[in-house]
């Protein structure tokens, strides 16, 4: 009687999916912790900031009330006190310099990331981005001894030819044969061509990222269908960078309405509430801060420090918005081809 031996094969266990981590390790965790320390560190600071105004503005508020924010004069020596008239004269400085800097921003980002010879564009993005490093007092020289002789003449051309509008209106006669010309110098006007000059490689760094970053297939798509260059630029890369341009925008716009050096050299300290950007006379909240510093009392002290806080709420805000504005920058939505 033979007996048969059967081999009996091990049953294979069933396969498990592998457990992934993604926890970093290594280098990787060096650098998240580091940059979460970064972060932290900048929150921290901005926040430290704003109580330490916040705090000094107290006594200010309690004194004044509202209107600390409704008067128009900066008389200590008669208890009167108020920056009705400076935040005019921030949002019209700042005006202006976005009504000039905007165009030619744009310009400049469309230009350098999609008609410039690539043997001159990195060249071009170079000299754009030095702009920015140039310090604040020199453009604010520049403008009162170079561009305040040329800048009044086109104001006070503005003033005879569209003087009927309210904002080109000057207390002056245009037509005159001696024009007063120091009635059009030290103005919102002059301040805000300079200041324009300081915000425009910002706002421009900001489109030409955007601009440089629209999809490749989209570009060759519209092209396929027989797009000009200049198609291509209305419906697909001005689409996908709607996002970089508001940003960009809203960016500089931030940095003209904190800009100190350049207006204080430029502009003739006034304390009237007006919107007439050609006129002499104006004054900003960071001018006023940096002019009347030095000399300030306890309690002068503390309105400045309090005028200092609404400006940093206010560009604490036009920042965030900016910075919520380009994390929802489209990746392909917005594109009509």
């Amino acid at each position: 009687m033979s007996t048969e031996v059967r081999e009996v094969t091990p049953r294979a266990e069933p396969a498990r999916p592998r457990p992934i981590s993604s926890k970093a390790t290594g280098s990787d965790a060096v650098f998240v912790k580091g940059t979460r320390t970064v972060a932290a560190t900048v929150l921290v600071i901005t926040g430290g900031i704003g109580v330490f105004l916040a705090s000094q503005s107290i006594p200010t508020l309690r004194h004044y009330g509202w209107s600390f924010f409704t008067e128009t004069q900066w008389a200590p020596e008669t208890d009167t006190i108020g920056i009705a008239a400076v935040l005019v004269g921030t949002f019209t400085v700042a005006l202006v310099a976005m009504s000039i800097a905007f165009p030619l921003s744009l310009a400049t980002a469309l230009y350098i990331s999609e008609f410039a010879p690539p043997r001159v564009r990195s060249t071009l993005v170079s000299m754009v981005d030095l702009m920015a490093a140039v310090p604040s007092i020199i453009y604010g020289l520049w403008g009162f001894f170079l561009l305040q002789p040329h800048a009044s003449a086109v104001a006070r051309f503005l003033h005879a030819n569209l003087g009927w509008i309210p904002i080109f209106d000057v207390d002056a006669d245009a037509d005159a044969a001696q024009w007063e010309q120091t009635r059009y110098t030290a103005s919102a006007f002059i301040a805000g061509l300079a200041v324009a000059m300081m915000v425009m490689p910002m706002a421009s760094s900001v489109m030409r990222e955007v601009f440089s970053s629209a999809p490749l297939g989209e570009r060759e798509g519209a092209l396929a269908l027989g797009s000009t260059r200049w198609g291509v630029i209305r419906s697909v890369v001005l689409p996908f960078g709607r996002g970089g341009i508001i940003g960009g925008t809203m960016l500089g716009l931030g940095r003209a309405l904190g800009e100190t050096i350049a207006v204080l050299i430029i502009v003739s300290p006034r304390f009237d509430l007006k919107f007439k950007p050609l006129e002499i006379g104006t004054n900003t909240v960071s001018a006023l801060i940096a002019g009347r510093f030095g000399e300030a009392s306890v309690a002068q002290l503390s309105a400045l420090l309090t005028a200092g806080f609404v400006l940093f709420c206010l560009t604490l805000l036009i920042n965030t918005l900016a910075a919520i504005v380009v994390s929802r920058s489209r990746s392909g939505a917005g594109t009509d081809i």
